[in-house]
This record gives structure tokens, sequence and C-alpha cells, in this order.
């Protein structure tokens, strides 16, 4: 596959640091001597699923096709307001397309998980033109009155469409159980036979394991998918790392031995942004224009499971 339209989609509410201290007891500089963010921007009056059609859109728009040329839709999404449909059968209806649609949970590496589906799909003929979207709201998973964790996320939603080509030069994905580690549990309807033990918890995550965990787990995946392409660290240009936080991507900088002007970021304005924290830093540096034809990039994510995904790709537009 190769990637031919980028878009992105962000929630009108700027929520920076100094307002979040009239609320919680933290000050900007704690919160950006631990993280890197100074901002984010979080849904108020918008809907998800208004945020992921307008991203893809851009992407379709960029592509030069219209949503009847798209043939598949794979949407990574956490949780939204709709269990059910799936919010890739809400977005195919805003935009107008006629196609197969299929939402998928690999938590914050949901969007990796989703392009390495998507490039199945076209190497078996089976699609042309399809749409790979992530929309996530993680600000309405947390605690707001824990300010430890709910400083960390910011709303978006980023998309791309791929069609044949040889764009994709290796990928990764990996799994390895870890329920202690970061999880949110939501209790279900009742029923008169439910005898078991319910409950409903905000979002519970272990910052120690977490960044331990995915520090290990990307550098891991860099190195295995450098070596097979036979590349170096320095043969590529941008790596385009889940945006959690700015000590963990400078972490894995300092592994690689790579100055940070390989690691563009977009955490400290958005925050955490889960699965679509990659397409849209993505749609920023092609947009800006600081993506040429014959690029490489490597994209690296973590989430909760403990589910890793990373991919090569080479800029083709």
């Amino acid at each position: 596959m190769k990637i031919i339209g980028t878009g992105r989609a962000h929630p009108a509410k700027v929520v920076t640091n100094a307002m979040l201290e009239g609320f919680l007891d933290t000050s900007d500089e704690w919160i950006r001597t631990r993280t890197g963010i100074t901002e984010r921007r979080l849904i108020s009056s918008e809907r998800l699923e208004d945020l992921a059609t307008e991203a893809s859109l851009k992407a379709i728009e960029d592509a030069g096709l219209t949503p009847a040329d798209i043939d598949y839709i794979i949407c990574s999404n956490v949780v939204n307001e709709y269990i059910t449909p799936a919010l890739s059968c809400i977005v195919q209806g805003a935009i107008g397309a006629k196609c197969a649609c299929i939402d998928i949970n690999g938590a914050c590496s949901g969007f990796i998980y989703a392009l390495d589906m998507a490039d199945d799909r076209i190497r078996s003929g089976k699609a042309r033109n399809i749409l790979v979207l992530a929309a996530e709201e993680p600000t309405r998973m947390v605690d707001w009155e824990d300010r430890a964790l709910c400083v960390l996320f910011g709303d978006g939603a980023g998309a791309v469409v791929v069609s044949g080509g040889d764009g994709l030069i290796g990928s990764r994905l990996t799994t390895q159980s870890k329920l202690d580690c970061l999880h949110y549990v939501r209790r279900l309807e009742p029923t008169p036979y439910i005898t078991k033990e319910e409950y409903s918890a905000p979002m519970y995550m272990n910052g120690k394991e977490v960044f331990k965990t995915a520090v290990l787990s990307s550098s891991r995946d860099i190195k295995v998918l450098l070596d097979k392409a036979g590349l170096k660290p320095s043969d590529i240009k941008y790596y385009i790392l889940h945006q959690a936080n700015m000590r963990i991507i400078e972490a894995i900088a300092n592994w690689l031995k790579l100055d940070l002007e390989h690691f563009p970021t977009n955490v400290e304005r958005c925050g955490n942004t889960s699965s679509a924290s990659i397409p849209l830093l993505l749609d920023e540096l092609a947009r800006s224009g600081k993506l040429q034809k014959g690029d490489k990039i490597l994209m690296s994510a973590f989430g909760a499971g403990f589910t890793t995904g990373a991919c090569i790709i080479e800029w083709t537009k």
C-alpha cells in the first residue's frame, strides 16, 4: 500500500495548564516538566463522529478522490457515545460512502493495526482505496479530579487514504497481556440474572509500568524493523511516535542516539490523543511541506493491552 491522502480535525476548546490550576492541585510547571504538555484540545460542544467525518473528508479530498471511490473503511476507536453501531458506520453515512466498514480497538496502537489490516486487504485484491481513520476522546475516560491522569489527554481525529503501491517497507504488531497496567471498566446494563459483582471506574494507569513497557516495547519494535529492512536509525527522516509523553519520546531518541529533530511532536499542544496521535501528526507534517517524496518514516505506538505496533513507510506523494 501507499498513503495518498491525509486529514485531521481538532475540537475547538483549548485547555491550557493554567486553566487546570483553577480546579486541580497542580501547576503549569508540574505538568510541563513531567509530560511536556502545555495545552490540549477537548471535546465540548462537538461530537466525536463530527470530528471523524471532518478528518475523513479532508483525507479523501487530499487523495484526489470522492467518497464514492472509497471501498472499505477501518476506524480505530477505544470509546465513544455509541456502543453500536460502529463509529465507521456512522462516518460512512456522514460522508456518503457506499462500502463495508469495521471498527477496531487496539488502544493507542490502533492506527498502526488498522494500516496493517488495510495493507492485507489491498494485497488480497479485495479493496483499492481504503479510508483508515482514528477518532478518539480519551478525556471522557478519566477522573477529572485525578491530577496525575486527566492532564495527559486530548481529543481529536486523524485519517489517511491508502491505495495500491510500494509505500509500506515493513510492519510489526505485538501484544503482551497486561490487564493491570492500564484499563478502563464500565458496568453493563443490569439483568434479573446477574449475581456476580460488577463495577464502573475511570481509567486506571500505572504510570511507571506504562513508561517502562512503552520505552522497551517501542525500542524493540524499532530495532526489529530497522534490522529487517537493512536500515540504520539515521536513514529514517522522521520517527512519528505515539504522542503520550515527551519523556517517553526523549528516552527512545536517546536509545537510538539521534537528535530530537528526527522526532516531531504535537503532544505539547494536543496532549495524548490515543490512536489519533500518529495520523494527526502525520497530517501536520504533510500539510506543512515537511514530507518529501522518498522520505522514510517510522511510526511506532503502544497502548493498553499491552499492544504495540510499528511500521516503516516511504512517502510517495
